[in-house]
């Protein structure tokens, strides 16, 4: 049986069988999207990727395309099965075509550029990325970067925008004007059709159990969390996160009590500690400095010749406090911030992001504050960018130095300085952080926050021969900021506050990786936590056990002596047993928690899978093998209720109620 098109064309299902074309065409650019998704993070994804596995993640793709099409050409659908007669003219029409295409190609186009924006974060973008940039006056600025660096995705995106236009059928409906009635019929029962078939796309099926699939939906179909990404689509990470409640409290527990019998995040000082010492604490949040460059921490990498790219924290390592194991809290420069700096870890969205960040909250510059300490923060970058003044006066800095002051003083370089896109270079600021902390009464509490090893990754023009490109974009500039840090401490030691300074090293985040070890689940969050006593009061070395983010607040107060309450997420690493101590991280819906030399994952409701921290590429899971898996689970569940409890009822501040003085400058 042949077709007859020509027919068919004149035939009253003719406006019909347009749509579906349309719609079959939008379904074609989103598949040649995620397939460019996984060709350009082929290295994240491929030592997982089998066919039949492959072909399982893409079936459940389909879903989520289905999910977001409807979604992004509703007001489409809409308008050209309007039951309205009138509008059967060309403008009409060609109103409808442009819509199709704007609409599709904005999907497209988002689609694409989380692309290239995936390996820094191993998820799909969602809703807050708007107010995550929202301070920058530089974006024009990376984008513009990206589209030279991606040309290739630039002439792809223009060719499938231009099959969109010519491949696009317009609905005509001529043919059913006459009678008025036959013409309003087929339409309505047309819309009352896409209706029901739109209700059941975006609820991802029609069980009547389903309700609208959410991004966490999309782990039923990856054996990982970081596959997740290749079943989701970005235009349906935006839409289904747009005004959504991060923090709902679980009903794992009854109260916040019955939580605290497993896990709490209330600090109590011993009964018989010492008077508190009035140390100074310098907090380095290095920008992307994760552990896969750091020689020191990864002796057994190749085979045990890999030297990495830190040879001066190398050295330091050798004279510090680190653990065999250590992690970041997030995937965002703007997750480090309050897991460092208060102890809060990222849970479904960043905290700073929030209606939690309104709350009343604490840190260890508040904290320490409340004792006589001074304290600052030094970023290189505009004032507030990425949220970052904001969030230091609302944990109780009282000082904030970024490029303006920086620029201001006529000690240093000013404007020539500035790297041309984020901030100041990392050598002349920390040279800059050192003179003013001189300048400082004691005691007193810093955090630096440092920016040359972000993207575009480039380094001043004086150090290209001497550190030059590499195997990957980011390693010159980690062995520049390595050297910032050298000449940092040689002027730091000439000054009289370093010996009374406690010296914490560690990144925001990671970023990115050539090594299939550190592009695991768990792997993409390794990052160090290093502690340089200058006094040599602790044993140095790498020790047993697992570090976090969260672990500093609480470390830095139990090598003080804190004698007051306060809250954190976290432990005192020091004085904590090595296999009492754990990390928790949180990656498209699936929660991580690591203790017992094991990563178990879980969904919210149950375990999804078990991991030896030793099975590096998280290959063997041992789910239902492992005799503390229902210790975990139960110890991860405390963790998260207390959390979500405590954010939804703004309980993260501790009960003495005193608040410390905030940024001045």
């Amino acid at each position: 049986m042949t077709i007859d098109w020509k027919r068919l064309k004149h035939s009253s299902i003719a406006p019909f069988v347009a749509i579906v074309a349309d719609i079959l065409i939008v379904y074609v650019v989103f598949l040649i999207a995620r397939v460019e998704f996984l060709m350009l993070n082929w290295s994240i994804f491929a030592p997982n990727l089998t066919w039949t596995y492959a072909s399982e993640l893409f079936r459940g793709s389909l879903v989520f395309d289905t999910s977001a099409i409807i979604y992004t050409n509703a007001l489409w659908l809409l308008l050209v099965l309007l039951p309205i007669p009138c509008k059967e003219n060309e403008a009409y029409r060609k109103v409808c075509q442009w819509l199709f295409v704007i609409t599709n190609s904005l999907s497209l186009l988002v689609n694409f550029a989380d692309s290239v924006y995936f390996p820094y974060t191993l998820r799909r973008t969602t809703w807050t990325v708007f107010h995550e940039f929202g301070n920058e006056n530089n974006i024009m600025g990376i984008m513009f970067h990206e589209l030279w660096t991606h040309w290739y995705l630039v002439l792809l995106f223009a060719l499938l925008v231009w099959l969109i236009w010519k491949s696009y059928r317009t609905p005509r409906m001529d043919s059913l004007c006459s009678p008025w009635w036959k013409y309003v019929a087929a339409n309505l029962s047309g819309l009352l059709l896409a209706i029901i078939l739109c209700i059941g796309g975006v609820r991802g099926g029609f069980a009547t159990a389903i309700r609208p699939i959410t991004v966490s939906n999309a782990n039923q179909y990856a054996d990982r969390p970081t596959d997740a990404a290749l079943v989701l689509n970005t235009p349906f990470s935006l839409l289904r996160t747009i005004g959504v409640e991060p923090f709902v409290v679980p009903d794992y527990f009854s109260s916040t009590d019955q939580a605290a019998q497993i896990f709490t995040p209330e600090h109590q000082p011993s009964v018989d500690a010492p008077a508190m010492e009035r140390r100074n604490v310098c907090i380095f949040i290095i920008e992307s400095f994760g552990r896969e460059y750091i020689g020191a921490l990864n002796k057994d990498l190749e085979n045990g010749t890999y030297q990495g790219y830190t040879p001066f924290v190398d050295s330091l390592i050798d004279h510090s406090v680190t653990w065999q194991w250590s992690f970041c809290n997030g995937r965002k420069s703007i997750d480090g911030m309050p897991s460092i700096l208060s102890s809060i870890p990222y849970f479904v969205e960043p905290f700073v992001l929030t209606p939690a960040a309104m709350n009343h909250l604490s840190g260890i510059a508040d904290r320490l504050s409340l004792k006589g300490y001074e304290t600052a923060f030094f970023h290189g970058a505009q004032n507030n960018s990425m949220g970052f003044q904001a969030f230091a006066r609302s944990t109780g800095f009282r000082h904030y130095l970024g490029r303006t002051e920086f620029e201001a003083d006529h000690r240093f370089g000013g404007a020539s300085e500035f790297d041309g896109t984020w901030a100041i270079w990392d050598e002349p600021f920390m040279q800059f952080y050192c003179a003013k902390m001189s300048e400082m009464q004691e005691p007193f509490m810093t955090a630096l926050f440092t920016a040359t090893s972000h993207n575009p990754f480039v380094i001043p023009e004086q150090y290209k021969e001497r550190f030059p490109e590499e195997q990957l974009p980011i390693h010159k500039c980690i062995r520049y900021t390595d050297n910032a840090l050298r000449h940092f401490f040689n002027e730091a030691r000439k000054q009289p506050w370093f010996d009374n300074t406690i010296f914490v090293i560690l990144s925001d985040h990671t970023n990115q990786s050539n090594h299939p070890e550190f592009q695991s689940d768990i792997g993409g969050f390794s990052s160090p936590v290093i502690i340089y006593d200058p006094q040599m009061r602790y044993e140095t070395g790498i020790r047993e056990g697992i570090a976090q983010q969260i672990d500093v607040m609480p470390t830095i107060m139990g090598m003080l002596g804190y004698d007051t309450p306060y809250m954190a997420f976290g432990i005192d690493l020091l004085n904590t047993p090595a296999d009492s101590t754990w990390a928790v991280s949180y990656l498209n819906g699936i929660y991580q928690y690591v203790k017992y030399g094991h990563v178990l994952q879980f969904d919210g409701r149950h375990t999804t899978a078990v991991y030896q921290l030793e099975d590096r590429l998280m290959k063997h899971n041992l789910i239902g093998k492992f005799a503390h898996q229902q210790d975990m689970e139960q110890e991860l569940k405390a963790i998260i209720y207390q959390y979500m409890y405590r954010m939804t009822h703004d309980m993260m501040y501790p009960e003495d109620g005193k608040q410390a003085g905030t940024l001045s400058d």
